[in-house]
């Protein structure tokens, strides 16, 4: 039977001050769990009765009812396992990002977006992402969910964009959208390279706007037709890192 401190540790780590404070985040369903588990080592599972998976039998984990998971569990309707894990501290080189292709993300701050900008990252390929420090946590609940186990392989940076774009931009280039900006089509992209997106209704800041020295356009069809005003962000992502690889 699941305790009264677990269950208020679960629903508290649904903030970001808790999370922050225990160095812990919370994950939901078989797969997601699974995906997870392959890198963190679990600070606890938990188990709906008769889930009929062997795979998480081999872990320590406690057994709980459909009831106590619905009482945990952050999902309108709950996928019978819930882990807790704690959070990664990770750390990156200077070959970590001059080396490779990127992400940063502006003041991104939709879960649905940046879980879905993490699962693009995963399977382009992109291994870092970097974020502003005001762009929405990737721990939280809805962002894991949206992550479908990418978490696992990317790894997500928090730090000021200015002064980190200031850093690298003297030896790679920085690439951002913009609706004045050269055909995506048209132009000559690196192998390397940092990727900027920008915020859902803002753009890309002022501030971080100065620091990029490609600006890119990803053009409609056909060209002079009236269109949609704008893309969705994660939708601007996937074309824009599709483009990149298309090259390679």
């Amino acid at each position: 039977m699941i305790s009264k401190n677990q269950i208020k540790l679960i629903k508290s780590l649904s903030l970001k001050k808790f999370r922050d404070r225990e160095g812990l985040f919370v994950a939901e369903g078989k797969k997601l769990v699974a995906d997870l588990m392959s890198v963190f080592t679990p600070y606890a599972l938990f188990v709906e009765k008769n889930i009929g998976d062997e795979y998480f039998k081999s872990f320590d984990f406690e057994e709980i009812t459909e009831k106590e998971l619905s009482q945990i569990s952050n999902m309108n309707t709950p996928q019978g396992v819930l882990a807790i894990f704690r959070k990664p501290q990770y750390s990156f080189s200077e070959k970590d990002v001059t080396e490779h292709l990127t992400l940063s993300l502006d003041d991104i701050q939709d879960p649905g977006n940046l879980g879905t900008i993490i699962r693009i990252a995963d399977w382009f390929g992109i291994e870092q992402v970097f974020c502003s420090l005001h762009t929405v946590d990737v721990f939280s609940p809805k962002v894991v969910q949206a992550t479908m186990g990418a978490l696992a392989r990317v790894k997500v940076h928090y730090a000021d964009l200015r002064v980190f774009l200031s850093d690298f931009g003297k030896n790679i280039s920085i690439y951002g959208t913009f609706l004045d900006g050269k055909n995506i089509y048209e132009e000559n992209l690196g192998k390397t390279g940092i990727i900027v997106m920008g915020n859902e209704g803002n753009g890309i800041s002022p501030e971080i706007e100065k620091l990029v020295s490609k600006r890119l356009f990803i053009p409609n069809f056909p060209a002079g037709k009236s269109r949609s005003e704008s893309l969705n962000v994660s939708v601007s992502t996937a074309l824009v890192c599709a483009e990149f690889r298309r090259r390679i």
